[in-house]
């Protein structure tokens, strides 16, 4: 074995290594969380969990149903929101607009996603929450609040993989649809989204993932009631947020309980990147 051979099986060797140590650190971060969180849900039940509407620690009371839906309602209000308007975005930089102006404006777009979240959740507090209070009624600290603020803070994930998704679709591809008579939009339509269908799905779920994630913006502006919100402009308060709040103080039972409300935060993004996972992969067979 040459100098050249050896090298090279070190540097292979050395990268297994760097990939099992990631996947070794997210493993003991999994098994952790559902060592600390699953005997308690035992104890007590996956039902009281799940299906609970009280949330006293004290009382040894801990239903994360109002957590729950408000994480979802949260979440799909963000993605309701900054979906379209990201994917029109990428749609207008990369097919719609000069190469010049995608050069300087996509660069400003991916430094959004630097932004720290709790300057996202103080602009909400200062501008958007009086601006619902006074126009539309409620304590401005609502789920419609948290879910135009975590809009906005998704939009970044999804516009710059939707463009470089749309960017990879071979030329030949647009040019053929043009030269049989399709219209712009009718060749973005019925041929760039669907070639470049799995990119922008993984942008969605990537931004999906930020949404319901999200901690300290979520605590700024929604309001933190543990209740099931009856409309989009009560206060709500996510599984995120109750982790966040709770866990300095938290001890006995109470701390087993914040690590069962990861273990379900866990479970339920496992469950929405399965079913995005397989809702595309369906769609790419039937192609």
């Amino acid at each position: 074995m040459n100098r050249l051979q050896r090298n090279e099986k070190l540097t292979r060797l050395a990268l297994l290594m760097i990939a099992f140590s990631a996947v070794s650190i997210l493993a003991i971060i999994t098994i952790f969380i559902f060592s600390e969180g699953t005997p308690i849900m035992f104890r007590y039940g996956f039902k009281k969990f799940l299906f609970g509407l009280d949330w006293y620690p004290t009382e040894k009371s801990f239903g994360l149903l109002p957590m729950i839906t408000g994480s979802v309602m949260v979440t799909a209000g963000a993605l309701i929101l900054g979906v379209p308007f990201g994917l029109a975005c990428a749609v207008f930089l990369t097919e719609f607009s000069s190469k010049r102006l995608r050069r300087v404006v996509k660069p400003v777009i991916e430094l959004l996603a630097g932004i720290p979240s709790v300057v996202y959740g103080f602009m909400g507090v200062v501008i958007l929450v009086p601006f619902i209070r006074e126009t539309l009624g409620g304590p401005g600290l609502s789920v419609l609040a948290a879910s135009v603020i975590l809009g906005i803070m998704i939009l970044p994930t999804i516009i710059s993989i939707s463009i470089d998704s749309l960017l990879a679709v071979p030329a030949t591809y647009r040019e053929g649809s043009i030269a049989m008579g399709a219209t712009r939009w009718q060749t973005v339509k019925m041929v760039l989204f669907p070639a470049a269908r799995s990119g922008i799905i993984a942008s969605i779920i990537l931004g999906m993932g930020r949404a319901i994630g999200e901690t300290m913006a979520v605590i700024m502006i929604a309001g933190n009631a543990i209740s099931i919100p009856n409309s989009l402009l009560a206060p709500v308060r996510t599984l995120t947020s109750n982790i966040a709040l709770e866990m300095g103080y938290a001890s006995g039972e109470h701390r087993e309980a914040l690590f069962a409300t990861g273990v379900i935060l866990f479970v339920i993004i496992m469950i929405l990147n399965t079913i995005a996972n397989v809702t595309s992969a369906r769609r790419i067979r039937k192609k």
